[in-house]
């Protein structure tokens, strides 16, 4: 049995949970290291079994836990050497079997995964998504990125979940407290996706499989679940997919897990 499961999603934090043939990963570890242990304990999942950590950038919301589960229960942490540049300074006393570096947009081999890390645009060192094929499934995990182009497009293509990124509705950010350099930097090729970008890359990847879709990585301050929701949904809509046969569509929790999508 394979298991998708968001643990967090947003600006306090973000984590994501696989499982495949009793092969356990996360995808980024953005609390703490007991927060991280309390949101496995709600899916009832113990992180001594976890085989990897594997992060997508090294800001503070995807990271913040990964060098203290590492430590603690002995699980190795992969990402490429940019990540790990700007980690490492965190991440203090991990022993050199806790350092595994993989290279970006080249497929990496894990016990029965197989895991592709994808170059995204967004303000850190070296950032990427995750595509992730376990059996004859498919895993996108794409957050944190200005943009999605025509490379990403077609890696993402075909999933059976997306982790998509709807960060922003473009006029609350607009219209809200950022300051003005913020919001530029928000909006812009190396910032966040909105809830409009995520539908249109939506629009192309689906073909109304039943996909499992969850937007993530919401602003508290510039969006809100019911703004994304709606905005994919009447979207997808007016392209003809019925979103409650066709695919489930629904926002990931910003401090809570989802619920459990077995594949």
């Amino acid at each position: 049995m394979s298991k998708f499961v968001s643990l967090s999603s947003g600006s306090s934090g973000n984590s994501v949970f696989v499982e495949h043939k009793g092969v356990r990963i996360l995808v980024d570890a953005g609390f703490s290291g007991k927060k991280m242990e309390g949101l496995l304990a709600e899916i009832g999942e113990d992180p001594k079994n976890l085989d990897g950590i594997f992060l997508t950038h090294e800001h503070i919301d995807h990271v913040q836990g990964a060098g203290v589960l590492a430590k603690r229960y002995d699980i190795p942490i992969y990402a490429n050497e940019g990540t790990w540049k700007g980690f490492i300074k965190r991440a203090k006393r991990l022993k050199d079997e806790h350092i595994k570096i993989f290279k970006s947009n080249t497929f990496l081999n894990f016990k029965s995964m197989d895991i592709l890390p994808i170059s995204i645009h967004h303000d850190a060192l070296e950032p990427v998504g995750f595509v992730i094929y376990i059996g004859n499934k498919k895993i996108s995990i794409l957050t944190d990125t200005g943009f999605v182009d025509e490379r990403m497009a077609r890696e993402i293509k075909g999933s059976d979940v997306y982790y998509m990124e709807a960060n922003h509705d473009l006029e609350a950010l607009k219209m809200g407290p950022y300051p003005y350099k913020l919001k530029l930097r928000v909006m812009g090729k190396m910032g966040h996706l909105s809830n409009d970008d995520s539908a249109s890359v939506l629009a192309d990847a689906l073909v109304g499989k039943g996909e499992e879709i969850f937007l993530a990585h919401l602003s508290e301050t510039n969006n809100t679940p019911d703004l994304s929701r709606i905005t994919v949904d009447n979207y997808l809509k007016s392209l003809g997919l019925d979103t409650k046969k066709d695919i489930k569509l629904e926002v990931a929790d910003r401090f809570k897990p989802s619920r459990i999508v077995e594949l």
